[in-house]
């Protein structure tokens, strides 16, 4: 059960001591990092809360459904560390979760003895398949946003995430594509 929700935005509280004492200008970049944080927080929590009967955390979800569309099934950890944007350690102890659950298995790579790959196993593939159902019909928790407003939050998020560097537009959509 969410706890009640407080009488005022927090948010608006704190840009307004902000305000007070850092000055007008700064309190808008401050009250939407505050904001980004906060409705990751939610969105995060209702994912899990609706991932949670299949034993997954959001975190799970995205590394199996990374496996569930790759070309073979199967990823090199390494990769699957770079596309999920975190690190090794994170990527062994995901799989590790997964291998528990029999959604992945750990499998030698057929060309390089060095290398180990994630592989989706078929009741992994039933899964991702299940859970993307539920995501999808709760509109992955972005309630009460409309189309409209989603897309002007992905359309700033990119700017955001292009001037920090996270992609390069100008590269094939496929460059990275290989699975091995």
């Amino acid at each position: 059960m969410p706890p009640s929700p407080l009488p005022f935005d927090p948010i608006r509280e704190a840009g307004r001591q902000w305000e007070a004492h850092w000055g007008a200008e700064t309190v808008a970049p401050m009250e939407a990092v505050i904001s980004i944080v906060r409705a990751a927080q939610i969105t995060v929590g209702r994912l899990n809360g609706a991932l949670e009967p299949f034993d997954l955390t959001y975190a799970r979800y995205e590394a199996l459904m990374l496996l569930f569309y790759s070309r073979e099934g199967a990823l090199p950890l390494g990769k699957m560390g770079v596309r999920l944007q975190v690190h090794l350690t994170n990527v062994t102890k995901l799989v590790d979760a997964l291998e528990r659950l029999g959604l992945v298995e750990r499998t030698p790579h057929p060309e390089d003895r060095r290398t180990t790959l994630a592989t989706i196993t078929a009741e992994g593939r039933r899964v991702a398949a299940e859970t993307t159902q539920v995501l999808n019909a709760m509109g992955f928790g972005t309630e009460p946003l409309g189309a409209e407003e989603l897309d002007a939050v992905i359309d700033a998020l990119r700017a955001l995430r292009r001037g920090a560097g996270d992609f390069d537009e100008t590269a094939p959509a496929d460059a990275d594509d290989a699975d091995a």
